[in-house]
């Protein structure tokens, strides 16, 4: 099987470019990439991490990868990440999620950010870095990352994902920072739909939203026509209402402010969301601008949303301590953060095992099975 798994990952990476000096290529490029993804997939958050890992797998890494000078010292991990061009880096990546794209078609697509807190280095004056991320919300994959600007914001990355990303016949769902009319131009024009939320500081556009769903609930929802869908949740002793109400009548619409700026604006809802936790009531109203109609349609894609900070910023808080890695060198923060979603999508690919991410990557660290299993998702997930 592991010859099997190499060819695989060559032929989605192989064409990145090593950004060392001939003299100074003492390991193969191929071999480190190879080393550190195991590595982040059976446990390791840092270079010595992934050194000491190749290390003590060093023999079953001989059967299949070169290591003309064995493994390579965390300091050359440190260097070659530092130095390897991570956007060259991430359209390997989307080459290989596009190789997966025909799994992903009519779902929806939540993009969100994430700032890496330890990746700042005061001693140089350099800031936290912000990545910006969209994810599969029904196959449970990163389909990509970029990383804001430190001189900008997540309203301009959002674009240059988007321009990468094959969205086509998907849902893309952002939170208030991305409802802007740029943002929904460039989502109709890679042929997806959207759902924007929005929010109080957003000025006449919450504002004029919030009052059409205001009216209508005074007059009894009869003063416009509407849709409307509910749904109940149970658990360990929580109750959880949803309620949402969509208009989608253009002679409605057409009064908002700024609607036609707007491409392809059909819907704005109200999603009232109410929690019972024991004698606790909490009640709280969100908005949305959508290319979509339906009330259920909008519920389903913005609880679809929630699923990136539950399923992917939480996940990699928890499982992979993204929150307290402290590679700071260069590009390596941004790479390293790479690696983390080839191990997290693999890892959420490999079904066989029910534990938790935290508890597969220990299984991959103690049994070269299982790694190997999860490494075949690379080949797998392209079937």
């Amino acid at each position: 099987m592991e010859n099997e798994v190499l060819p695989t990952i060559e032929r989605h990476f192989g064409d990145l470019t090593d950004p060392r000096i001939d003299r100074t290529k003492l390991h193969k490029l191929m071999d480190i990439l190879v080393i550190a993804i195991c590595a982040v997939i059976a446990g390791a958050d840092n270079w010595e991490d992934i050194e000491e890992f190749g290390n003590a797998r060093i023999e079953w890494f001989q059967t299949f990868l070169e290591l003309p000078n064995g493994i390579p010292s965390h300091d050359t991990f440190t260097r070659v990440f530092a130095r390897l061009d991570p956007e060259q880096f991430q359209a390997c990546f989307l080459r290989w999620m596009a190789a997966v794209s025909k799994t992903i078609g009519g779902q929806v697509i939540a993009i969100d950010g994430k700032v890496l807190r330890r990746s700042h280095d005061k001693g140089i004056d350099k800031a936290a870095i912000d990545m910006v991320s969209a994810w599969a919300t029904a196959n449970r994959l990163v389909l990509g990352q970029v990383k804001v600007d430190e001189k900008s914001n997540e309203i301009t990355a959002i674009p240059h994902l988007l321009e990468v990303l094959e969205v086509s016949g998907c849902i893309v769902s952002i939170d208030a920072m991305g409802c802007q009319t740029d943002i929904a131009e460039k989502i109709i024009e890679r042929e997806a739909d959207y759902v924007l939320a929005l929010k109080e500081n957003q000025g006449h556009r919450n504002e004029d939203v919030a009052h059409l769903f205001a009216d209508l609930e005074a007059s009894q929802y009869k003063a416009y026509k509407f849709d409307y869908e509910k749904t109940v949740n149970k658990d360990h002793g929580r109750i959880e209402i949803r309620e949402c109400w969509t208009i989608s009548d253009p002679e409605v619409l057409r009064y908002l402010r700024g609607f036609a700026n707007w491409k392809k604006l059909l819907t704005v809802s109200r999603i009232r969301s109410q929690r019972w936790l024991g004698e606790e009531k909490s009640c709280e109203d969100r908005y949305h601008i959508a290319s979509i109609v339906g009330a259920k349609r909008v519920l389903g894609s913005v609880r679809s949303h929630w699923g990136i900070e539950n399923e992917l910023h939480w996940t990699l808080d928890l499982a992979f301590d993204e929150d307290h890695c402290r590679v700071r060198k260069d590009h390596g923060p941004e790479n390293f953060a790479l690696l983390r979603h080839i191990a997290l999508n693999l890892l959420k690919q490999e079904r066989t095992c029910k534990r938790g991410i935290k508890g597969k990557r220990l299984l991959a660290a103690w049994k070269q099975d299982y790694l190997l299993k999860v490494l075949s998702g690379f080949a797998q997930m392209e079937n």
